[in-house]
């Protein structure tokens, strides 16, 4: 059986960090998103994949290529425009010639997620499986109602007082070839695009099979918001299995599940407690502390007595010494400087609260700090108060404290009064 993965989309949720990357990029755990989600296909035993892009697809073609790499065949398809998830799926009719996988690639996904919907399918022979779950607000996805075993009804945004209780559709699906049928008749939804769901909708309707398989929370996870790829990157370090593979200096720690990459130096002094992955070539020390849920990219640099915890440092950072960084991401090629402080919990307690498409959104969480755009630059004692972001290629001065986002291509500095007064 073959898959479709959907990889086209940006994830303006997600800025500033998909202002130069697509979301299915963002490194979690030191590998790709979109690369779990491969990975779990072909555990599942699907290694041939027909890959929906559009938002900067060279990033993704670069990266996987024709799949090889990872024992998988990987053909591409360009949807021209965001059209909707349906138009995206039916780009693969002329290729997939019976029934097929298909899955957002923005979700964290286990093989045993794909191995419940496969297994459905193939037991029940419907026209459509889709795959549900429990979620703690259901009512930020569309929810699923079934009667004896068949799907019935798909509400999509429910209000929270329809939504307890029900279970979520969970982006996983498998689908025999009546639902292209189905995709030629869907209409725009009233954003402009073509869902996927509307297709489902309109099988239910004309009296085909529809079924559900039921995941568990543990084998999947939508990654919508920032905080979301922190709680990923968490899973994926969690599952990992590390290995040791350069140098790691007399005097330096290592506690638990930590991965050292080759060509990466763990400096004397330097206390890391797992689970940890350090990329290649990165510069770890001495003196500092990487605590657990942290993820170090290629080639970064952190100087002597930093702390870093439950973070993801991407590729070509540098984090001057005595620096914290805290519940954070920071993007590619940043540099921090001396003293750069994340704040990562809010004075008066109350859970982290960070601006989405305009919106602040309440994160849920107690401790949340910076999201960083690639190329940011600090100066000395910069202080980043708990969910602020910075845009890409923006600079800001030595002892500033930022207390709201900060745009890209922006700098900031702070000035000062200086009085002088003889004695």
């Amino acid at each position: 059986m073959k898959a479709v993965v959907l990889a086209a989309g940006e994830g303006q949720r997600l800025r500033p960090l998909t202002f130069t990357r697509p979301k299915h990029m963002i490194q979690i755990g030191g590998k790709p998103l979109l690369e779990h989600v491969l990975v779990a296909l072909r555990e599942a035993g699907i290694k041939e994949v027909q890959m929906v892009v559009h938002y900067k697809a060279e990033k993704i073609k670069e990266y996987f290529r024709d799949g090889s790499n990872l024992s998988m065949k990987i053909e591409y398809l360009h949807q021209k425009e965001i059209k909707g998830t349906a138009d995206a799926f039916s780009l693969a009719e002329d290729r997939v010639k019976d029934d097929f996988l298909a899955v957002y690639g923005d979700l964290l996904v286990t093989p045993q997620a794909i191995r419940s919907a496969l297994s459905c399918h193939r037991k029940s022979k419907p026209a459509a499986t889709l795959t549900t779950l429990h979620v703690e607000h259901p009512e930020h996805y569309g929810i699923i109602r079934t009667e004896r075993g068949r799907v019935v009804e798909i509400v999509e945004k429910p209000s929270p007082e329809v939504a307890v209780g029900m279970p979520i559709n969970a982006g996983i699906y498998v689908f025999s070839m009546k639902v292209f049928e189905a995709i030629r008749l869907t209409e725009a939804s009233p954003r402009g695009e073509q869902e996927i769901t509307d297709s489902i909708r309109m099988l239910i309707e004309d009296g085909e099979k529809v079924v559900a398989a039921n995941l568990s929370v543990e084998d999947w996870l939508d990654v919508g918001k920032p905080w979301d790829l922190l709680d990923a990157n968490t899973r994926a370090l969690t599952k990992a299995k590390p290995k040791v593979l350069s140098l790691v200096e007399e005097g330096a720690r290592l506690l638990g599940s930590v991965h050292v990459s080759k060509e990466a130096r763990i400096r004397s002094g330097t206390y890391i407690e797992g689970p940890v992955y350090i990329g290649e070539g990165s510069d770890i020390g001495p003196n500092c502390y990487i605590r657990p849920c942290t993820s170090i990219g290629r080639k970064v640099r952190i100087g002597n007595g930093c702390e870093v915890k439950n973070s993801i440092i991407m590729d070509g950072v540098h984090i001057g010494h005595l620096s914290y960084v805290g519940d954070s991401i920071i993007g590619e090629k940043c540099n921090l400087g001396a003293g750069t402080i994340s704040a990562n919990f809010r004075f008066d307690n109350e859970s982290v609260k960070m601006q989405v498409k305009g919106e602040l959104v309440d994160s849920g969480r107690a401790k949340l700090g910076v999201i960083m755009g690639d190329n940011v630059k600090t100066g000395i004692g910069t202080l980043f108060m708990p969910g602020v972001k910075v845009g890409c290629n923006s600079w800001i001065g030595p002892n500033l404290v930022v207390k709201r986002d900060v745009p890209s291509d922006t700098i900031l500095l702070l000035k000062q009064q200086i009085e002088h007064k003889g004695h």
